[in-house]
């Protein structure tokens, strides 16, 4: 099994979702998170006062799957997030060594 998080835009988080359900992928957890990259922020006025944000605000989809559905899923996506400037984005795949399922201790892929 394969845990993939990706970092995205926010406003791309409907596009992900769409992408990932229409292949069939439906348990995903989002978190809105804060963040930069190379993008390193920008700056604002407020006030009459300019100050630097440097953490943008993000979102964190995270999802377990099949190490089967793994490349599928990552290139679902991609390109569903992509907009081709910088600030799209990261994915991040790991190996899941176990999943319990609490209801009725259900193990591994069938658990997810």
């Amino acid at each position: 099994m394969k845990k993939i998080e990706a970092v995205i835009q926010p406003f791309k988080l409907e596009d992900v979702k769409e992408a990932l359900k229409a292949i069939g992928i439906d348990g995903m957890t989002v978190t809105e998170v804060r963040g930069h990259g190379r993008q390193k922020g920008h700056k604002e006025v407020y006030r009459g006062q300019e100050y630097q944000v440097d953490l943008l605000p993000k979102v964190k989809v995270e999802m377990v799957v099949a190490s089967a559905r793994a490349e599928e899923v990552i290139s679902a996506v991609s390109a569903a997030a992509k907009t081709g400037k910088i600030g799209d984005g990261k994915i991040f795949v790991y190996d899941v060594a176990d999943a319990i399922r609490i209801r009725n201790d259900e193990r591994g892929e069938t658990a997810l």
